[in-house]
């Protein structure tokens, strides 16, 4: 009775720990999250149109790593098919990623390091599941080392204010 007994602490103690208030298990959600964002990316390195805008939601938004690129999915599309079309849209091989999840275990964000033909970048992004997890929102970004920031803004400063220039006159 007594090994019954200790059974069960260890069985509550345990849930409580591994899952969240409303029973989500966040290891496997997490799992699920990864699998949908490896999966997107090899979709991308496959030329694989259809799967990678599955993993989008219909409402989704890329921001990309020119301060022109913030694309709704249909303008993302438009921007990305050629790209797809000619064989090999990108590939991004994730270094690291770290995956935080709600309570509810339907609203996760991450960020992710990921190894590219720009060098090393950033993602990161908010995905939301409502039977099945979707990309909602992904920001591409170029990781610039602090040492070599002031290079980068001489090389960026005339175009960084021709673009400052046209977002004001259309403001």
């Amino acid at each position: 009775m007594k090994k019954v007994a200790y059974f069960i602490v260890f069985i509550t103690l345990y849930s409580c720990c591994t899952n969240t208030p409303s029973g989500v298990d966040k290891a496997v959600e997490k799992e699920r999250i990864n699998k949908v964002l490896n999966q997107w990316h090899k979709s991308a390195s496959e030329a694989d149109f259809d799967a990678y805008f599955d993993a989008m939601s219909t409402t989704s938004v890329f921001i990309g790593t020119d301060a022109s690129e913030n694309w709704n999915n249909t303008a993302f599309k438009k921007f990305s098919k050629p790209y797809f079309d000619r064989g090999k849209a990108w590939s991004f091989k994730t270094i690291e990623r770290t995956i935080y999840l709600n309570d509810e275990g339907n609203f996760a964000w991450f960020d992710e390091l990921l190894d590219t033909h720009m060098g090393i970048c950033r993602g990161s992004g908010v995905l939301k599941k409502d039977t099945v997890w979707k990309i909602e929102h992904y920001v591409l970004s170029l990781t610039i080392p602090n040492e070599v920031i002031d290079e980068v803004k001489k090389i960026t400063k005339k175009r960084d204010s021709i673009f400052l220039a046209k977002k004001l006159l259309r403001n």
